[in-house]
């Protein structure tokens, strides 16, 4: 026998709770996901935290095969793409990937092909944002990349509005 009286919930409360979970997972679901593919970890961090602080979900990538996997299993909304990768060696030298040759492979793919790609690069503009565009690229920035343009890209890109700016106090 228990002694001590058992605390029930209110009703407020067990409408709270699943309340909470739905406007989670419609949160979770609402959110457009991005894929960053990038060999350099310190590009991948620190823009994931800034796509991430902006309320998208973010994937990463550090080579192209890992991009071409992730994108058939994770289908995302936009693809941000650099273009210079090192020698593929940790597969037995093949041939190394760079951005063109990702921008190929997922052209050819029904669930990619219609996935926006932006360009984000340390490369001479000069030399590949013509062949970017070309090739089916519908953004080109050069690093150190501007946030601020970059999501502006983002969000005109992929449909959504922009942030409403904080009233005047």
């Amino acid at each position: 026998m228990n002694i001590y009286p058992q605390p029930t919930p209110s009703k407020a409360a067990d409408q709270l709770i699943p309340f909470a979970a739905t406007m989670m997972a419609q949160t979770t679901m609402n959110r457009k996901r991005i894929l960053i593919v990038d060999d350099s970890a310190i590009i991948l961090k620190t823009l994931s935290m800034k796509l991430k602080s902006s309320g998208y979900e973010v994937l990463t990538a550090p080579d192209g095969g890992t991009a071409v996997s992730l994108v058939r299993r994770e289908r995302p909304d936009l693809i941000l793409l650099d273009i210079s990768f090192p020698p593929d060696v940790a597969h037995g030298g093949g041939v190394a990937w760079d951005g063109f040759l990702i921008m190929n492979w997922l052209r050819r793919m029904d669930e990619a092909k219609d996935i926006p790609i932006m360009i984000i690069t340390g490369a001479e503009p000069d030399k590949f944002k013509e062949r970017a565009i070309a090739a089916g690229a519908v953004g080109f920035f050069q690093k150190p990349i501007n946030n601020e343009e970059l999501l502006t890209s983002i969000r005109e890109t992929i449909g959504e509005p922009s942030p409403e700016p904080p009233p005047a106090a």
